[in-house]
């Protein structure tokens, strides 16, 4: 296959006319699991700028992560915090700041995070970023400054796929009723509203919560509990596709490892678990159903280890992200951008016939 010929089958469409060949420094290849792709670009020379390359060729970088989700920039050597910061700079829509906050992250630039601080030798169950909240980046980066010397690779998932493999049955009661997130904040457990929502003041958490759909109720300990419904599916705003897109699965108190699991239980009543879900009614969710959502996406995850100086580009309402256990260091950097609010998120309930 030409060079020409690759590169109109990675965008889908013919590129622009350009007086300069720059497609001919990159190799393109792909990799494939469960339904999950991923584009893989490197390039031919170590004298290539990634930066230049992408600003140079953004149209066809869009049609790529728009056809599969997953675009892996290999071998350009991003070993920094600016690098990273210039090549997201490339990609449309406005940086999106890290609130209604589920993890821990440190803000090491401007927008720019670390991947979340949960202790490495535990897993971090396929999710799509903030789909719980009221408004989610449309696509999230990734920058890998240190792999870790065993494990933690950071599994992707197409929820396209997830959404055609779950009974429809159980899509049709969430698309129904949607998905009740129950979270509870406090300085001794999980996570604090000072962290989550990023500000000392109730009247702030208080105007956030009204705008975003949020109830909520303040306990005398200064503790507080929030809960909201969203949808549980939709359609991808730009393909019309049917996705799986919630937090259903990863806040269900049955996703935690069994011991810490059994430890939260035992100390906290139901209504006080840091983060539990419902369906939309409020009703439980049967651990059969979420069971089977959960293999759903481990069927369909496709995974990859890292190297240092890889970027990974996610469309973050096509594809899920995780992330494996692992030993020694491990730097990855995160930042978000294209800001989606869940009032423009249409349902598929009544294209059911399209699958």
């Amino acid at each position: 296959m030409s060079t020409e010929s690759k590169h109109n089958t990675l965008a889908g469409v013919r590129p622009r006319k350009r007086s300069s060949s720059s497609e001919d420094w990159i190799n393109e290849s792909t990799e494939q699991s469960g339904g999950t792709i991923l584009t893989v670009l490197e390039p031919k020379a170590s004298a290539v700028s990634l930066q230049s390359w992408i600003q140079t060729n953004s149209d066809l970088v869009a049609a790529s992560l728009a056809r599969t989700g997953a675009v892996l920039f290999r071998g350009f050597a991003v070993n920094s915090v600016d690098p990273f910061r210039e090549v997201v700079s490339y990609f449309g829509g406005e940086d999106l700041e890290y609130r209604e906050r589920s993890s821990p992250r440190t803000e090491v630039a401007h927008h720019i995070y670390t991947s979340t601080e949960y202790p490495a030798d535990q897993s971090i169950f396929p999710h799509n970023e903030n789909s719980y909240a009221h408004v989610w980046p449309r696509k999230i980066f990734f920058c890998c400054l240190t792999p870790a010397s065993e494990g933690g690779a950071t599994p992707i998932v197409d929820v396209r796929s997830v959404y055609r493999c779950i009974d429809p049955e159980i899509r049709r009661r969430f698309d129904d009723v949607g998905v009740l997130y129950l979270r509870n904040f406090s300085e001794e457990i999980g996570m604090s509203w000072r962290k989550a929502f990023q500000t000392e003041r109730h009247e702030i958490v208080e105007e956030i919560a009204r705008s975003a759909g949020y109830h909520l109720k303040w306990h005398d300990d200064n503790r507080l509990t929030t809960w909201r419904v969203g949808k549980a599916c939709g359609r991808h705003p730009s393909t019309g596709q049917p996705i799986w897109f919630n937090h259903a699965a990863f806040f269900h108190i049955s996703t935690l490892p069994p011991a810490i699991r059994e430890t939260l239980m035992t100390q906290l009543a139901e209504d006080e678990l840091p983060n539990n879900s419902y369906f939309g009614d409020g009703s439980p969710i049967e651990e059969e159903v979420i069971e089977e959502i959960r293999s759903c996406y481990l069927a369909h995850q496709l995974i990859f280890d890292w190297r240092a100086g890889d970027v990974l580009a996610l469309d973050n309402m096509l594809v899920a992200h995780a992330r494996q256990p692992y030993r020694g260091s491990r730097r990855v950097l995160v930042a978000m951008k294209d800001p989606f609010q869940s009032e423009m998120f249409d349902s598929c309930k009544e294209k059911e016939d399209e699958l």
